[in-house]
């Protein structure tokens, strides 16, 4: 793993355990092996750092490449990839404790908050309403307001079963589960904006 790799999963674990409060550059860069000027010279302050270990994390779990504009295969086949890979995103350990910090009272300013918001669910609500455009220019899909549309779709995809797990009533859903809420909540959402 190189050094830039390191300070970013040494970055995410310990956000995630202590908030963004409770982090220090100097604890990154134990962790990582790594010296404090090194951390400085790849990210700056640790507010970037902090939004950079977001945006990477929901990267590799939700690449660009998923969100491809270009239009590939069945609308519905795209939709439901999408959607369980959102699924398994937030319903990681690491997603989950990272949202409850966000939640937590003293956990973290408007300031943090608005980094993680940029960062994370906001670029992947802007790659799915370009994919949505590229739908409604083929007339596949019938949509006036393309962002509330994303918003309204990773919300059908969170759905019940996820603040299930979130509030620890629900440990371990199941594939079959998860595949079956994450295509009715599609469904849902597809014919809500079907072209008419």
């Amino acid at each position: 793993m190189g050094k830039r790799a390191a300070i970013l999963e040494a970055a995410r674990e310990m956000f995630t355990e202590l908030g963004f409060g409770g982090v220090s550059m100097d604890g990154i860069a134990a962790r990582a092996g790594v010296s404090k000027l090194t951390v400085y010279s790849h990210y700056g302050d640790k507010e970037t750092l902090f939004a950079e270990a977001v945006r990477a994390q929901c990267q590799a779990l939700l690449p660009d490449d998923l969100f491809g504009h270009a239009l590939k295969g069945p609308l519905r086949a795209q939709l439901v990839e999408i959607g369980l890979a959102f699924f398994a995103m937030i319903s990681s350990e690491a997603a989950m404790a990272t949202h409850r910090m966000m939640l937590t009272p003293g956990t973290g300013d408007d300031h943090v908050r608005e980094m993680f918001w940029n960062a994370g669910p906001k670029r992947t609500q802007q790659d799915l309403a370009t994919l949505l455009q590229a739908h409604v220019a083929a007339g596949e899909l019938d949509i006036a307001d393309l962002n509330l549309a994303a918003s309204q779709f990773f919300c059908l995809v969170k759905g019940e079963l996820y603040s299930l797990m979130m509030c620890g009533l629900c440990r371990d859903a199941g594939q079959d589960r998860i595949r079956a809420h994450v295509e009715a909540s599609i469904d849902f959402f597809l014919r809500a904006y079907a072209s008419r």
